[in-house]
């Protein structure tokens, strides 16, 4: 059977469809859970046939990563010459996100699934290549550009926070990874270490609230 052919992506109505689509499966995934995220029911609760979703996405991680591209509408960071700033900025907006129960199911879906199936990890590199991608592009003002390594030093503690730990990602924790990450950036030989967080509790202290 012939491949079906792709939409054009810069064609309005086909953005407007990809978009209703992407925003029905963000309502859905917190109850369906991802193995529940059928193409039969997505297709029923979209208005659209399981065609249509083939053509935009021929396999459900694929549909997932642009899910958690898309992401929930938390405000985007700005281009800007400060470099404290704009990674201070893309850290808060990466803790919006992932706030959402819809992008936690689809990223911890994906990865789990990355082991065993090549379209998972293939999903995953472009994940990843696509944030790094759009963070240098807010830096360009800066002069600066990261490599994946050090974008991963960047999101690697919020993403331990929220998906190990269960833990808030609070303000001085962001504050603290970026003093430390910048610390590293301007002497790589530094030992990186842990944020320094302002939050995390004594043994005789309340433990922070975790993310539901």
């Amino acid at each position: 059977m012939a491949p079906l052919r792709r939409p054009a992506q810069d064609n309005p109505r086909v953005q407007r469809t990809r978009r209703r689509i992407l925003a029905v499966a963000r309502q859905l995934l917190p109850g369906t859970g991802p193995a529940g995220l059928t193409y039969s029911l997505l297709a029923d609760r979209a208005g659209v046939t399981r065609q249509t979703l083939y053509r935009h996405w021929p396999t459900r991680d694929a549909l997932l990563v642009d899910l958690i591209l898309d992401g929930p509408d938390t405000g985007y960071p700005e281009p800007g010459s400060d470099l404290r700033a704009v990674v201070t900025a893309w850290l808060i907006s990466l803790r919006a996100g992932i706030t959402s129960q819809a992008t936690r199911a689809a990223v911890l879906a994906v990865t789990a699934r990355s082991d065993a199936d090549p379209d998972s990890a293939q999903a995953l590199i472009r994940l990843g290549a696509d944030r790094l991608r759009a963070l240098n592009k807010l830096l360009e003002p800066a002069g600066r550009q990261i490599t994946d390594e050090e974008y991963t030093r960047l999101c690697g503690p919020v993403l331990s926070r929220v998906f190990f730990d269960r833990r808030e990602v609070t303000d001085e924790f962001i504050d603290a990874t970026v003093a430390q990450w910048l610390a590293v950036l301007d002497n790589p030989a530094a030992p990186a270490g842990n944020p320094a967080s302002p939050d995390t509790a004594e043994p005789d202290q309340e433990a922070p609230a975790r993310l539901s």
